[in-house]
């Protein structure tokens, strides 16, 4: 077991302009995605998922993202809005804010982070990582036909280190490279998809395709 807690909570990545996407400041994740606003699906995706509390990274607390959050809290999984003033500065304050929270919850000894732009991820994806965790890896990163994207786990070991690194639009990549000995890849090509949306192009192509109707599943 990887620190003193099996307990893992998940940080979302919702704070971001989405200036690649046009419109106004962080209109991407409210954007239209198959009826609902694209952030949406990474919300019900960690709700549905072995983590026990959700940390949302918004830009503004009092915002439609922060709103739509704050729907999803149960019994079972709260989720907690955390406010990121200074998400113009890069990924990285993001990343460092939601570390922060989890921190200061305290009882977790896993970190997940996630992105508010890949709607197609799934619950099992999540699943698959936090199970790693569980069975002793330190970093555990989820990879899709071998290639590395997210979600991300960390335990508590490294996070330290990890905030440390933390630097510009980068996010946490800056220490998976320089700690590569630490990151056990885990393959989930066959039970979801990474793809993101960082235009409005993305977001059309995403929805011609079928790509991720077999993801939608949650895990509980």
């Amino acid at each position: 077991m990887t620190g003193t807690s099996e307990e893992v909570a998940a940080v979302l990545l919702a704070a971001g302009a989405g200036s690649r996407f046009g419109g106004e400041r962080g209109a991407k994740l409210l954007a239209d995605f198959r009826g609902r606003p694209l952030v949406v699906y990474a919300m019900e995706t960690l709700a549905g998922s072995p983590v026990g509390k959700v940390f949302v990274v918004v830009e503004d607390a009092s915002g439609e993202v922060a709103s739509l959050a704050r729907s999803f809290g149960s019994e079972r999984c709260e989720f907690v809005v955390v406010e990121n003033r200074a998400s113009d500065k890069g990924q990285a304050t993001s990343v460092e804010a939601g570390l922060g929270a989890v921190r200061e919850a305290g009882g977790f000894g896993g970190l997940l982070v996630a992105l508010g732009d890949q709607p197609l991820v799934g619950g099992e994806v999540v699943a698959r990582l936090v199970e790693a965790f569980r069975d002793g890896a330190r970093v555990a990163v989820a990879t899709y036909s071998g290639r590395r994207r997210n979600p991300v786990l960390f335990s508590r070991e490294v996070w330290e280190e990890l905030g440390e690194g933390l630097r510009g639009d980068e996010g946490a990549r800056g220490f998976l490279k320089s700690r590569r000995e630490l990151v056990l890849e885990v393959e989930c090509g066959d039970v979801g998809s990474a793809a993101d949306v960082d235009t409005k192009d993305d977001l059309e192509a995403l929805e011609r395709t079928n790509a991720g109707a077999g993801y939608r599943k949650k895990v509980l």
